[in-house]
């Protein structure tokens, strides 16, 4: 081991999940290093929405923290969901916690920026991971720029394609049938859409997805398609010509895009999905956060929320370890069991749920038919989650 490591823990990637654990050990008396490839602020191609349940983990930390995120501009409050079934019946859904949807380059940064601000946390932008290795007493990082850096514990919040997932797990990778694939572009002019409200589209043409119409503030509005990848896969789809499509000719959407502006192009995004397949998601000196501990709900496709929640949960693992002097993977093993007790098992629900549903158009729209019977839309939403 060096004679002294340069930090205690070090954090790959500072999206929310990464964002998040650094504020979780704010007041832990470790040396902290959040790494990230990019420079803030940065686009990251999502669905944009904020769910409560992010703003809830956090104000557990502090409320100050949610008190001045809600202040960010562009945003949009959101209020209720607009559920389209493929029959063209819908059905809107009121959420009890406040949430909003705000791009995520304005999102991360101001997260990242709460980081800097009641944090010592050193912040090292524009530095990626290229390689890293577990030692017996310490891990050693080499990053993009060439350097090489030492920590006791590392904590990969690394996304999708985690580098710390993909250098230390024996199977980082998902089976198709755990991923989804999205694509997603900003629009201005949207006819019929209303602030405050989220639109989902469902229809047995899209093969096991849907379309989302997503207010963003600013007059602008998130747009998407998301398909399981096994369906993509199988079938050769070709999700950016399907939206394309979709927006000009279906009945809900055409007359409403028909003079909207596109605000540059289709870009493409991976979700690893959770609620599948257990893996582990630490081991010896390690951890996994947020998408590279593969979190994103099955049913919805959020992430940010889970990501936040398993940051603080990382945080809370990675500050009982130097409290104990264990980095064992014995002992890590008590951060994969608090992510499936608080996080996995509502995720294990979503999936099955979503594969269930996922080739049955005529039970979404039964469902969505049943809801307007009096005193069965609280359970459809229960179950919807």
């Amino acid at each position: 081991m060096p004679t002294t490591c340069d930090y205690d823990i070090a954090i790959v990637g500072a999206g929310p999940a990464g964002s998040a654990c650094a504020l979780a050990l704010r007041q832990s008396g470790l040396r902290v290093a959040l790494l990230d490839k990019a420079r803030f602020p940065r686009d990251k191609v999502c669905g944009d929405a904020i769910p409560g349940q992010a703003f809830k983990a956090l104000r557990q930390l502090d409320p100050a923290f949610v008190a001045q995120l809600g202040q960010l501009q562009p945003r949009d409050d959101v209020r209720d969901s607009r559920l389209v079934a493929p029959n063209g019946a819908s059905l809107t859904l009121q959420w009890k916690l406040p949430s909003f949807n705000s791009p995520r380059e304005t999102f991360d940064a101001a997260l990242l920026e709460l980081v800097r601000a009641h944090s010592n946390t050193e912040i090292l932008e524009s530095t990626g991971l290229k390689t890293l290795a577990i030692e017996p007493d310490y891990v050693r990082l080499t990053t993009t720029t060439a350097q090489e850096i030492t920590a006791r514990l590392v904590i990969g919040c690394d996304g999708a394609n985690s580098v710390v997932g993909r250098r230390l797990l024996p199977e980082p990778r998902l089976a198709r049938a755990h991923h989804c694939v999205g694509v997603r572009a900003y629009y201005e002019n949207v006819a019929g859409a209303s602030s405050g409200t989220t639109e989902f589209f469902l229809s047995s043409d899209y093969l096991a997805g849907y379309v989302w119409l997503f207010p963003v503030g600013g007059g602008r509005y998130n747009v998407g398609l998301g398909m399981l990848a096994e369906i993509v896969a199988a079938h050769k789809v070709d999700l950016k010509q399907i939206l394309t499509r979709v927006l000009a000719t279906h009945p809900e959407l055409a007359g409403r895009f028909a003079q909207a502006r596109p605000l540059g192009t289709i870009v493409g995004f991976g979700l690893p999905l959770g609620g599948g397949r257990v893996r582990p998601i630490s081991g010896a000196r390690f951890m996994l956060c947020g998408d590279a501990a593969s979190l994103i709900d099955p049913l919805q496709g959020h992430g940010i929320d889970t990501a936040i929640q398993s940051g603080i949960l990382a945080g809370a693992q990675a500050a009982a370890c130097f409290e104990r002097q264990n980095f064992s993977a014995g002992f890590m093993r008590e951060y994969d069991a608090q992510v499936a007790h608080k996080i996995g098992r509502k995720l294990a629900k979503s999936y099955r749920l979503m594969r269930f549903l996922s080739n049955k158009a005529w039970l979404v729209n039964a469902a969505v038919r049943l809801a307007r019977v009096p005193g069965l839309k609280p359970w459809v939403q229960r179950a919807i989650g």
